[in-house]
């Protein structure tokens, strides 16, 4: 039995790459209706909470493998990591980022703290260090299929974005069969570097019109998301990452994905394609 934690985009992913696998697969969800879908596909569904390490114990009983992926609250994965150790469970893995005890961004420096409580906790483990998600782009949508266009303060920065399918695809293959695996670390990332001009290019062939990208300083960046609704804190992060990215701190790719799964990372062409009506 693979526990998956929790049903957002990596875990999702990752639980519909196991089931046709055979694999018996459970997934953590503290809202049972969001994993209604996966329920429906063959997953189990442990109803439970990160911060509650009683339920995860419950959730974990007779599990040989986790896919650890949640929101990069050290606290809750810690919690995690300590349950599946004392279930005595073969192989955790972990999605993970860039991460680092120093960096400006706190999560990345949680992402160094669940990493280094992982290693001490003598568990067989896989880091999963992903690039930006191509999903991110998502949260853009409303205001590209508004306005055709949108903005961020990553400049001409170029990223290796991967999708978050075949991020889940990779763990999948991982917790179903470890043993080559155990102590390695993957960065995974889609096939080549594209920046948010790249990105506008792509959707403006695709919808048919021009979509626009306009170069942002941080203070503009971190008000727009404010005022689309994401909370202050996590605005700040995501500018912060983003003016970094313009400093060319996301300019890297590899082929872990292809190595692992056999076939070509998606790229962005085929993700916008998969998604345009969210664009429309």
């Amino acid at each position: 039995m693979i526990l998956v934690t929790t049903a957002g985009k990596v875990g999702t992913e990752a639980v519909r790459s196991l089931i046709p696998r055979g694999v018996p697969v459970r997934v953590l969800a503290r809202d049972p209706g969001k994993a209604e879908a996966l329920a429906d596909a063959g997953a189990e569904v442990a109803v439970g909470d990160l911060d509650v390490p009683a339920s995860i114990d419950e959730a974990m009983a007779g599990v040989t493998g986790v896919v650890l992926v949640s929101p990069a609250v050290p606290a809750q994965e810690l919690n995690v990591i300590a349950s599946a150790a004392r279930a005595g469970v073969g192989h955790v893995v972990k999605a993970s980022s860039k991460a680092s005890a120093d960096s400006p961004i706190a999560r990345r420096r949680g992402q160094a703290e669940i990493e280094a409580g992982l290693a001490a906790s003598g568990l067989a483990h896989t880091l999963l260090r992903s690039n930006a998600y191509m999903q991110n782009v998502l949260t853009l949508a409303p205001a590209i299929a508004a306005t055709s266009g949108f903005g961020s303060s990553a400049g001409k920065g170029r990223t290796g974005m991967v999708d978050a399918r075949d991020v889940g695809a990779v763990a999948a293959a991982i917790a179903a069969s470890p043993a080559s695996h155990a102590g390695k670390t993957y960065w995974l990332t889609g096939p080549e570097l594209i920046s948010n001009y790249d990105i506008a290019a792509v959707l403006s062939a695709l919808l048919g019109r021009t979509i626009t990208y306009a170069e942002l300083s941080f203070d503009e960046n971190r008000d727009a998301m404010v005022r689309a609704g994401l909370p202050a804190p996590v605005a700040e992060m995501n500018a912060q990452a983003f003016s970094l990215t313009a400093d060319g701190d996301a300019e890297w790719v590899t082929d872990d994905v292809p190595a692992i799964l056999g076939r070509p990372a998606r790229s962005f062409e085929q993700f916008a394609a998969d998604h345009a009506a969210a664009f429309s």
